[in-house]
Order: C-alpha cells, then structure tokens, then sequence
C-alpha cells in the first residue's frame, strides 16, 4: 500500500489472528475484536490441520507452536457397521509429498496458541467486542460499532467472524443464509479402552445409524466425533436442552450395533459431550463491499467432512495480506483476492457436502453398493486431494 494503513479484524478464532500475523509482515496495523468476554480455550472439539494449512503457518515461522498439543495422524482406515475393514490410506509420506505433515490438535488449544502468538507480537486483542455496527467514512476510511457503545475507526475492516457472520449481515442483508446439512457433530475425549489397539491412523466407521469416527494420541486420550442424521434444522438451544445423560443414551442407541469399542470410548467419556448442527456456506455474489472483505468461515465454510476448513481460513489469511501488500487501493486488493480464491474454496464446500451425504446412508442395498465401491472412491479421493493439499501460499511472490 502507497501509505500507512489500518485494519480492523473482527473476530478472534482462527482466521483473525492469523490475519493480523500476516498484515503486520506487510506493514500494515490492525486490532482484533472478539465478541465473546474471553479467550474460546475450550471451544468445540477437534480438527485436522492439513498439511496445506501447516505450510501457510510456516510463513509466519509459527508451525512448530503446534508441536506440545497437536499430533500427527498416520492416515486413515475406513470400516463399516460390522467391523469390516473397507479401504486404507497411509499419509507417512506426507511431509515429502507436500512440504509439510497434518496436525490433529483441540480446537481450543489452537485458538489459544494463534492469540497468544499475535498478542506477543504486539498486536492489541480486545474481548467483549460484539459488532453492531459498520459506519463508512467516506474517503476516511470506515467506523465499527460495538454493542458495549464503543467503537474503532480504521481504514478498511476484515470480517473472521464465522459462519454466522454479523460481519457479513451488515454489509450483505440478502446474501444467502448458512445452509443446514441434516446432521449433528458431537465428539469429546475419552481414554483408549484396555486391549484396543491402534495404529496411529483415524479410524473411521460407517456405523449402522451414525458415523464414528476416532484417533488416540500416544499416551491413550482418544480424540472422537459422531455424525447424527438430524433432519430438522434444530432450533436455538435445542440441543443445548438435551442433558449429558440423555445426549450419551442418545448415542449408545444409535451405535448399539456397532463395534463394541465405539460404546466403550462413548460411555468412558467425561462431562458434557459437545455437540453442534452442522452447516456449510453457499456461494456468495461476493465476499467484499467496499472497505470490508470477509475471509474464511464467514465467506465460504464449509462442513467438517472436508478437514480442510481451518487450512481454507489460513490460506486466505495468507493470500490477503498478499493482495494487500501488492495492490495500490484496497478495493482491487479485495477483488484480487476474491479472484485467486473463490473457485478453489467453494469446490472444497461441494465436495464436503457430498462426503458428508455418504456418510448418512442406511439402506441396506445402498449400504451394500458403498461397501463394494468405496476401496475405489477412497483412492479416487486419495488422488484428488493431491491439488487441495499440495497448495502453497508462495508468500515472498508478488501477485499480480
């Protein structure tokens, strides 16, 4: 940019600091305002950091910060109800193939670890911040409004608020809302059963009723989810208002027919089980208006079946900062960025919402037909994935 700048980040998970961490290479201020009162430490439960996303962190020389908490999946092994083994796929090779290896961590540990890391870089982070208001100032630059009545001025504003975006409701009214999927996430941490052994691999299970999938660390704590068909787009604190007890009941009925292990690492599990409606992001006209850009979650989320939708939000981190730095006006930043980035998220988005509907099959013919073709369907992926993962954000490049 032609003279100093700054930018106001609106949202503190994994996108905001990250965005900070890349704008500040480049020159440029900025301030992160998070709408909830303190750090999300203990938020959701975990996710795969893909190799693409671990190479955007080795930009800012921040990825061995994922070394104390986070663990590396030795791939994948896929079975159905029965306990039948179906396909493999090994990712030891991973950091030769791609510059880097996956990264299984709780997602409250790597929001705390992207915080921790910008606020030690001198980058201010302030809680309790909850957008009310966007305000352009002309030539000015533009004003956010905070509930709490206070407000920031900056020269543009970046929205990484999430999938339910106020960001994105201010400044796109009519833009389509976050699609349901007709399923719940659920998962916690439990510690291995005695006598069940594991290959360092996720293991992935096409359960009679729900999908299961888990992976246990070195020292035993078993890192889990289930995927529930839940048709109806459950209403606010739906299922909130379902007790520990009765959640935990709800998930040993629907895997009562499954390998025996699965009800083990359910029952062992301590306290609440988190569980959260799964949505992903239709295709947006756009993502920028102005001098407000949304990256990540709030532009294009996508479902968990991907793994890939932290790795999205770091690249666009990424690919931003480098707009920003190489363009002369904001606006042709943001529309540059748009460009570079929105036909390779959003067949991310599609291709998650396909695997997600497999995982939720339970005709017997059908479940018959995806025993016999998933082998070649994970292969098939297996090959397709190269492309996601083996993109590089060339930082030091210009972009045109």
């Amino acid at each position: 940019m032609t003279t100093p700048q700054k930018a106001l980040i609106i949202g503190c998970g994994i996108a905001g600091p990250v965005m900070a961490l890349f704008l500040q290479q480049v020159g440029i201020e900025s301030e992160i305002y998070e709408a909830q009162p303190a750090g999300m430490d203990e938020a959701g439960a975990f996710l795969n950091l893909a190799p693409n996303g671990v190479n955007v962190l080795k930009n800012l020389d921040i990825d061995h910060l994922l070394e104390a908490d986070g663990f590396h999946s030795e791939g994948m092994d896929f079975f159905n109800g029965d306990g039948k083994q179906l396909a493999q796929l090994e990712s030891s090779d991973e950091e030769q193939r791609f510059g880097s290896r996956n990264v299984m961590i709780k997602r409250g540990q790597l929001h705390q670890i992207l915080r921790d890391e910008a606020i030690r870089r001198g980058i201010p982070v302030r809680f309790g911040k909850k957008l009310r208001n966007i305000q352009l100032n002309g030539f000015q630059g533009i004003t956010a409004q905070f509930e709490d009545n206070s407000a920031a001025e900056g020269n543009f504003l970046i929205g990484c608020d999430g999938i339910h975006s106020r960001t994105r409701q201010l400044v796109f009214p009519n833009a389509p809302q976050p699609a349901y999927t007709g399923m719940v996430d659920c998962g916690g941490f439990a510690q291995l059963p005695s006598g069940l052994s594991t290959s360092g691999a996720m293991q992935m299970i096409f359960g009679k009723k729900a999908f299961f999938g888990y992976i246990a660390k070195p020292d035993g704590e078993v890192y889990w989810f289930s995927n529930v068909a839940w048709p109806k787009e459950p209403k606010r604190n739906e299922l909130n208002a379902i007790s520990a007890d009765g959640w935990r009941q709800r998930l040993l009925q629907n895997h009562r027919h499954d390998p025996a292990h699965i009800l083990e690492i359910i029952e062992s599990t301590p306290g609440e089980i988190g569980k959260w409606p799964v949505y992903d992001m239709p295709s947006l006209p756009t993502w920028h208006k102005g001098l407000v850009c949304l990256i990540g979650d709030a532009a294009h989320a996508t479902s968990p079946h991907s793994g890939q939708g932290a790795s999205m939000a770091l690249e666009d981190a990424a690919v931003l900062a480098q707009c920003l730095r190489d363009s002369l006006k904001v606006e042709h930043a943001f529309a540059r960025f748009e460009h570079l980035r929105k036909e390779r998220v959003e067949k991310i988005v599609r291709q998650a919402r396909r695997t997600g509907n497999g995982k939720m099959v339970s005709n017997p013919v059908a479940i018959w037909f995806r025993d016999l073709v998933l082998p070649f369907f994970i292969k098939l992926g297996a090959k397709a994935s190269e492309e996601v993962l083996s993109y590089k954000v060339e930082w030091e490049k210009e972009v045109a």
